[in-house]
């Protein structure tokens, strides 16, 4: 009689021996709302990048789990909708929006306590979208979209507070070239720096 109750509940043993090995690759789904700070090019004529406001959505999977070290592979979305421009030469571009689709990894620490920061890199895709007018007023002869290459590399932290919802902070530097702000002086990487707040999802 055991041993045919052992043989029936092996089958069930497995199951939940594979389940707790499976559950160690946890996903997570964030959203955060934040900013990035305006800017001044050092170039001349000077030109700045006024502040504007930003929208994170970040989906992250575990695929690597040692001691009090996890790694992630992440997908991030980043989008600017309108961010001023000023400058002293009348024909440069009145505004512009950005999005940044950036692929990458992240280092947790301490992933399965309350408090987890961690560091992440990554690099993919950025779209400039440019005013259809000038400062002056006038027709923005640029093209109205330009893609450019991304790499962008940050830190943040995530706090617990239940079992599957964590707030998160987070800071990121998308380095690029820079949009097309029709000034000819100008030109070469720019760094964007943007900082979120916001709340993460997770589960297996």
């Amino acid at each position: 009689m055991n041993t045919k109750l052992t043989l029936l509940l092996l089958p069930v043993f497995a199951a939940t021996t594979f389940a707790q090995k499976d559950s160690a690759h946890k996903n997570e789904l964030a959203f955060g709302l934040g900013g990035i700070p305006a800017l001044s090019r050092s170039d001349t004529p000077s030109l700045d990048a006024g502040s504007g406001v930003a929208f994170q959505v970040n989906y992250g999977r575990r695929f690597l789990s040692r001691h009090k070290v996890a790694l992630y592979g992440e997908l991030n979305l980043l989008a600017s909708p309108l961010r001023n421009v000023s400058s002293s030469i009348p024909t440069a571009t009145h505004d512009f929006a950005s999005l940044y689709l950036t692929p990458g990894v992240r280092l947790k620490f301490s992933p399965a306590s309350r408090i987890s920061p961690y560091a992440l890199v990554g690099g993919g895709y950025a779209d400039y979208e440019q005013s259809t007018a000038r400062i002056d007023g006038r027709p923005n002869p640029v093209s109205r979209q330009l893609a450019r290459g991304v790499f962008d590399f940050g830190a943040g932290v995530d706090v617990r507070l239940w079992r599957s919802i964590a707030l998160r902070g987070d800071a990121r530097d998308f380095y690029d070239g820079a949009p097309a702000y029709n000034v000819a002086a100008i030109s070469g990487g720019q760094h964007n720096v943007v900082a979120t707040g916001g709340f993460v999802l997770q589960w297996h």
